[in-house]
Formats: structure tokens, C-alpha cells, sequence
């Protein structure tokens, strides 16, 4: 835990007490602050409880009394309006802010000497991955690295500050929404392409949002920027003109003239102008496919930033288990690989995974984002047969309707069956039956970890039996 001191013997609100809301009341009790924790939900208040967390009912508070109003990044701060607590944090004068902010100045009221490095991870897509990537690397060559922040542990639970740690930190828009003071020695921006648009009020503030990952740079950090979309490259060529830290360009689709690209599979290192070849990111089974390409030019840039050698950050790269739910294989019956997609919650994530197989037998469907899945249509000729579940059934089925061919399906079970026996029974080599939903999970599943979890219990099941039908 990193203890929070700033608020010592003051009253401080924390409203939200999901992961990162238990977290900071932790780390604002442990630094001697009185805390007011609440919930708008019954049922997450008494997990609060159960976890050692005290209540206070802040909307019978005295808000004048409060120092700060320590804000959930899930919880509505600007659009499509400020949740009503936000507003009477304003009306009041009390600072609002999020537990990467309570990170950012524990690291700022450090003498310099004595602070940790911190690279932050953003974008639209990727970012889990090469969060993950940086911080398996820099583990592998000796490094202490913590790995937190909107993947695995939030960043007040990390282990205590040190000068000699690195904080591999995944930072959403949200959270990035609620910082002034981060400071990130390297900061990484893969890509950006329309998400949360709703919460950021339209497309000008979310990349707004994202932006912020680079505000208090200097000619000491780096930024680590994509260059494989439209937005992302005038982020890279804004900052390369006007920003005092250095820009190392990223592409998993162009050769760069100065920066890290990785074309076909192949990484290389063009910083110096002259192609050095590092190896290849196809002998990583964990990194399949262009985007992850791009993760792994990415985290080799950011690691050589922090001065590791290249052969290091190649050996790294190279034993890259990868992560659940994100192209994770869940297992091969009869010849027929079943992929574990489910944390594309959007088209542009499924894109990636589309892109990576030809003969995919595709199970999709939730609560489907804005614009649908109308963008995938370039991918439909990699799609023998679409398997729907879930409330966007209806829409998808008519965005598909006449160019692949659809079942309804309803649910994540008999979607996996139907998906398995047309697979087996078409005999392909190649088969993949790939579970990307190109949507949120909330209709049928808690989150997108419980309907990945779902999936591999059903391909497993399916393993076990076929096992057993056969001995």
C-alpha cells in the first residue's frame, strides 16, 4: 500500500468504492485522514464493509468540512452531466480528484532523488497488453516493477514508494480526466479511434483526456506515440514540433524514418536513422497479430527509454505469456482453436482479432457501442459464420444480414456449441471459433472477465467430454 499523508487529520470523501474507491480509503486512513466512504449501491457498500472499509453517508455531511472529494473514475465527472455530488463539490469549493491524482503528488512530495520512474500506458486499444508487456519485460531483466493503476491492482494498493521501483501504470480516460499532477517519465499513447464519447462530450474531449498523459513532461521523458491512425499521428507530429520531452514514433504498418517499427512480424529499431533489426514478434505466441505488433513496438520503446538493452527487451518480449480474455487461446478440440477475445469491447478492438485469423466462425454480441459493428465490414470475408448472444442480437443481425451468414444464438452457451459443431463438422484446418463480442458485457455478465471466464469454462467442458466420449 502507498499510504496517502497529504490529508492528515482532515475529512476527505471518498464516493465510489469499486476497486479503486476501497483502495484510496485505504491507502487516506492509512496516512492518517478521516474518511467518509460511500456508495450509491447497497450491495457494493457492504462489500465495502466486509473489506474493512467504514461507511459515512456523505450526503448528510457537512460539506464545508471536507479537504477533498476523492471521485471513482466510473462515476460521471463532467458528461453527459456531473454526478450530483460532483456538483455539490463545486458549489462548495472542494478539490475533486481520483486515486491516481493522491498517486501523483505522494510521488511529487518525494525529494527528487528519491522518486520512483512511472510510465503510463493509454489509448483507445492495447493498453492491458502492453502495461502488462513493459512490466514482464522490465521484471524478466531485474527490474522492481509494480503494475497497477485500470489493470490487475489499483495503484494505491502497490507496493510502498521506492527510488529504485518503476510503476507500470494503465491510465483510461477516466482516470486521466481526474489528474493535475501525474508526472510520467515515459508515457506511452497507442492509438486513439471514437470510445467513451458520452462521458468526455464528443470526440474533442476524449482525446483531451488521453492528452493529459503528457502534461507534465519535460525535456527529461519521453512520450511513446502510435502512428498508425489519423489521430494518434498529429498527437505524435503536434508534440514532435511543440513538446519539450523527446517523441519516439511507434507503427506496426509503416517503416519509420526515426522511430520503432514493427512490419510483418519483424521489429525495428530506427531511432539513430539507421535500421537495426531486433528479431521477430511472430516467435511470441502471446502477441498474435498487427495490433499487437504495435504493443510490442510500444513496450520495447518505453523499455529502451529506461535504458535497458535491446537483447534484453527481446528476451522479454519473446517469454510474453499474455493475458486473459485478450486473444487468449482457451483451448483446441478436434483441430478447432477457440480464442478468448472477450475484453474487445468495441469494434475497433474485435478489428484486431478479425484481422489475425481467415477462417473465423465469430461469436459476438452485448451491449453494443455507437457504431455498432458497421466498421468490421472490410473483415467480413474472414468470417464464415457469425454466432449472436445478447441485447444487440437484433442489430447485428441486420448490419450482417446478406454478407455473412448469422445464427441468433441468444446466449454464450449454445453459441459455443453451434460455433464448435460447424467448425468440426466443416473440417478445416484453420478453423478458429473466436469469442471477440465487439461489445460491453453488462446485459448478461458482470464484466468482461466473468464472460471470458464463462467461455473458457464452456470450451473446457467441451474438452473434458469429448475426452471422455473417446476413452
Amino acid at each position: 500500500m502507498i499510504p496517502i499523508t497529504e490529508y492528515a487529520g482532515r475529512d476527505v470523501a471518498v464516493f465510489g468504492l469499486g476497486r479503486s474507491g476501497l483502495s484510496a480509503a485505504r491507502a487516506l486512513k492509512a496516512g492518517g485522514a478521516r474518511v467518509h466512504a460511500w456508495d450509491d449501491n447497497e450491495e457494493t457498500r457492504a462489500k465495502a464493509e466486509a473489506a474493512g472499509v467504514a461507511l459515512s453517508d456523505i450526503n448528510k455531511r457537512d460539506w464545508q468540512t471536507f479537504a477533498a472529494l476523492v471521485l471513482s473514475p466510473g462515476i460521471s465527472y463532467k458528461f453527459p452531466q456531473p454526478h450530483r455530488l460532483v456538483r455539490l463539490a463545486e458549489m462548495t469549493g472542494v478539490p475533486v480528484i481520483g486515486d491516481m491524482e493522491l498517486f501523483a503528488r505522494a510521488v511529487q512530495a518525494l525529494p527528487e532523488r528519491a522518486r520512483p520512474k512511472v510510465v503510463g500506458i493509454t489509448g483507445t486499444n492495447g493498453k492491458s497488453t502492453t502495461t502488462a508487456l513493459i512490466g514482464h519485460i522490465l521484471k524478466q531483466a531485474g527490474r522492481d516493477a509494480r503494475i497497477g493503476g485500470n489493470i490487475g491492482t489499483g495503484v494505491l494498493d502497490l507496493a510502498a514508494l521506492h527510488s529504485n521501483s518503476v510503476y507500470v501504470l494503465e491510465l483510461s480516460s477516466y482516470q486521466l480526466d481526474l489528474v493535475k499532477s501525474l508526472h510520467c517519465d515515459v508515457a506511452v499513447f497507442l492509438n486513439l479511434s471514437p470510445d467513451h464519447l458520452d462521458r468526455h462530450g464528443g470526440m474533442d474531449g476524449y482525446q483531451a483526456a488521453k492528452m493529459r498523459i503528457f502534461q507534465n513532461q519535460t525535456s527529461k521523458d519521453t512520450a511513446v506515440v502510435g502512428f498508425d491512425d489519423l489521430y494518434s499521428q498529429s498527437v505524435a507530429i503536434g508534440l514532435s514540433a511543440r513538446g519539450p520531452q523527446k517523441v519516439v514514433q511507434i507503427s506496426s504498418t509503416y517503416t519509420l524514418g526515426r522511430g520503432i517499427s514493427s512490419v510483418d512480424g519483424h521489429l525495428y529499431d530506427n531511432q539513430s536513422g539507421k535500421a537495426e533489426r531486433l528479431g521477430k514478434i511472430t516467435d511470441c505466441p502471446a502477441l498474435i497479430g498487427r495490433h499487437n505488433f504495435q504493443n510490442a513496438a510500444a513496450a520495447y520503446a518505453a523499455c529502451r527509454a529506461l535504458n535497458l538493452d535491446p537483447a534484453t527487451i527481446m528476451a522479454g518480449i519473446q517469454t510474453f505469456p499474455g493475458l486473459p480474455h485478450r486473444m487468449e487461446t482457451a483451448g483446441e478440440i478436434g483441430g478447432v482453436r477457440f480464442v478468448n477475445d472477450s475484453k474487445a469491447t468495441n469494434a475497433q478492438a474485435a478489428e484486431q482479432a478479425l484481422r489475425a485469423f481467415s477462417n473465423i466462425y465469430w461469436i459476438a454480441g452485448g451491449v453494443a457501442k455507437s457504431d455498432g459493428i458497421a466498421p468490421l465490414a472490410p473483415l467480413y470475408p474472414n468470417i464464415t459464420k457469425a454466432y449472436l448472444i445478447g441485447q444487440s442480437e437484433d442489430v447485428f443481425a441486420a448490419t450482417l444480414s446478406g454478407k455473412v451468414p448469422v445464427q441468433r444464438c441468444g446466449t454464450l452457451e449454445r453459441a459455443v456449441e453451434a460455433a464448435a459443431r460447424d467448425a468440426k463438422a466443416a473440417g478445416q484446418p484453420d478453423a478458429v471459433v473466436l469469442f471477440s463480442p465487439a461489445c460491453a458485457s453488462f446485459d448478461q455478465f458482470r464484466d468482461f472477465e466473468h464472460r471470458g471466464d464463462v467461455f473458457r469454462s464452456l470450451v473446457q467442458a467441451m474438452a473434458s467430454a469429448g475426452v471422455r466420449a473417446t476413452a
